[in-house]
This record gives structure tokens, sequence and C-alpha cells, in this order.
């Protein structure tokens, strides 16, 4: 089963138009027709419980487009240097759901940035007052006390637990009708990209005393950057732990005994994932032809990693960059605008450039 992603993904301008509404024909026809109804039953691939909290709660799914936004941009960042560069979208949209539909590192790390990527819309929602059903974290009124010594609770302290609560109903809906490996596998790196928010949850606080002292404090929790979240979840990709399902079919165990048995945090795979050197439907790929190479480099963005050993082209470019740059007093930057010519390598196609398909 393709999960809520691809739904998601296909009805991307969709949900983004609620995200961000322009004053447009658009908006317009949305806003008179009005109903929360017709958005959700026009974003395909839903389940029955999507469809039901789409409806009860049209606001939060603006929240969710400004999600995906967020954690596409988070993946391609991540990716930026990789063979598989998390650019379906912008370059063919239906090759997300390819990846997807296999169980490699790729979905595990797109399953747990999107669920991460919910999670974190829908609590800064919660914060910012845009949602009906939540608001600041209620749990946290009164006095406490840390390392510091004791403090009061004050501000607006983010509802991380709704906004995992939320995501989890919402995104895990459409796994929880399946019981086969690859759910379970979504499901399992949903978690974890989840508690990868929570994880950088930080306690923010403000002194009320004379000339600044201490003496009185108001903390509240908030939300580190999603940065934060994405480069802690790039690690367990790099760290992901293959598996297979146990025999009775309710989880799975390590496919190499040498490694050590996933936790909750670790992001779990089943399949190797392609080289990604060409252009194939079935496996998500487009392949590294015209990608650029970082010609002094030995990591994965080298000429030679990059372009699969086919080899590369130069081109001789000029742009404009700041240079000169100097600090005045006070408080601005000045910059010279500078003429910069560089070679820039882009991957050689392949013989036959063409799409493979084995379908």
């Amino acid at each position: 089963n393709m999960n809520f992603l691809s739904g998601i993904w296909w009805s991307l301008p969709l949900v983004l138009v609620w995200a961000t509404p322009p004053v447009t024909s658009s908006w317009w026809y949305m806003g008179a027709v009005g109903s929360s109804r017709v958005m959700c039953d026009n974003v395909p691939g839903l389940v029955s419980r999507q469809r039901q909290l789409c409806r009860r709660h049209p606001e939060a799914m603006l929240s969710i487009g400004r999600g995906v936004a967020a954690w596409t941009a988070e993946c391609q960042h991540q990716f930026r240097r990789h063979r598989w560069d998390c650019n379906a979208l912008e370059r063919g949209q239906r090759l997300l759901g390819r990846v997807l539909l296999r169980s490699s590192r790729e979905s595990a790390f797109v399953h747990a940035i999107s669920s991460a990527g919910v999670v974190f819309a829908i609590t800064r929602a919660c914060s910012q007052g845009e949602l009906k059903s939540c608001s600041c974290d209620p749990k946290k009124k009164g006095s406490a006390k840390d390392s510091k010594g004791h403090f009061d609770w004050g501000g607006c302290s983010d509802n991380i637990d709704y906004g995992i609560k939320f995501a989890r109903a919402f995104v895990d809906a459409k796994e929880r009708k399946g019981k086969d490996a690859r759910a379970l596998m979504n499901l399992h790196n949903n978690r974890a990209g989840r508690k990868a928010v929570k994880r950088f949850l930080k306690q923010e606080c403000k002194c009320h005393g004379v000339s600044g002292s201490c003496t009185l404090r108001t903390c509240w929790l908030a939300m580190a950057d999603f940065r934060k979240t994405g480069d802690y979840l790039w690690k367990k990709y790099n760290g992901a732990i293959q598996v297979v399902m146990n025999q009775d079919g309710t989880g799975f165990t390590v496919a190499n005994k040498r490694f050590k048995k996933p936790t909750k945090n670790d992001l779990v795979y089943f399949e190797s994932s392609p080289d990604y050197c060409i252009r194939d439907r079935d496996v998500g790929s487009l392949g590294t032809a015209g990608r650029v190479c970082n010609q002094t480099s030995r990591g994965m963005d080298s000429c030679e990693v990059m372009c699969c050993g086919r080899g590369y082209d130069t081109s001789r470019v000029s742009r404009m960059t700041k240079c000169e740059c100097k600090f005045h007093w006070c408080c601005a930057v000045r910059c010279q605008d500078c003429l910069e010519v560089v070679d820039i390598h882009t991957c050689k196609a392949p013989k036959s450039a063409g799409w493979i398909s084995r379908t």
C-alpha cells in the first residue's frame, strides 16, 4: 500500500495553496465553496481515518502543508551531495512514490523526516494559536526546579505532545491498515522521526531581577530549529540497520547478527538501495547525468562517485559574488560586487540516456 505521503505529495500544490493562500481565483473558489469536505475529498491517497481528521481539523491541513514544504527542503539539503538528492518533486512527482514503494534507506529517511515535519508544523501552529484544538502546553504551569534553582513556568511552551499525538493519528493511519513488513517498517521510522523532534525540545528562560539578575526566572519549552532534527535523522540514515521480519510476522530482527538490535530511535530498512546512477522509473532514480560534481572532493559529491565513473564535462562560467566586505560602525556590512570566473563540472550521461523500466 502507498502511504499518505504519496497522497500529500501528489496534491502538494493543493495543500500549499491552503497553507499560503495567495489572492487568486483558485483561493477565492476554495473559500467560496468553503467546506473542508471539498478539500479533504480532493486529496488523493487518504484512507477514511485521514479524511475524518482532515474534515474535523481543516486548519491543521494548512499546517501539514507547511510541514510538507519544511521536510522537503530539509530532505533536499541533507541529500544535496548524494546521487539520490530528494528532488523527485521538481523533476518527476511519481518518482518519489517509487522510492517509497521500496524498503530502502532512502524510504526510511523520507518517512522519518516527513513524520517529523508534521510534528514540527502542528506543534508550531498550536503555539501560534492557529488551531482550535490545541494551544500552549497546559502542563507547564506553576513552579518548578532545575539545576539552576527554582523558576516559574510562563510564556508559551510548545505543545509537543499534541503535535506527536496528531501526527501519529494522521501519518500512521494508513500503515495501521496493513500488517506486512513494509507497514511495520514505516511505522517504526515514522515514530523515530516524531521522537527526533522531541529530542531537541529545549528550556528557555527570562530573568526578572535587579539589574538583570536571575533571582526570579520565567521559563518555557521551545522546539529547536528543524535543521537539528534533520541533522540527527541524517546520522540515523547513515547508521540505518537492515532488518528481516521475524517468524511470527509481528516485528523484525537484524539481518546481520553482528549488528546491534535497533532501538526506537534508529531507522530500519529491508532492501539494499540501488546505486541511482541511471534513470530508472522502477526505483525512482533520476540518474546523475547533468548533476554538478566537486572535482576536488573525495566524498559522495566527488566527480568520480557522483558520475559513477562515466566522466564529466567542464564549462567555464562567470558569476557575480560579494567581495571585499567591510564592517561599518554601527552596524552594517558593505560589500563590493565582483565578477568571478569558475569552472563547473557536470556528470556525463550514459550512452543510453533514456528511462529504464522493467514493467
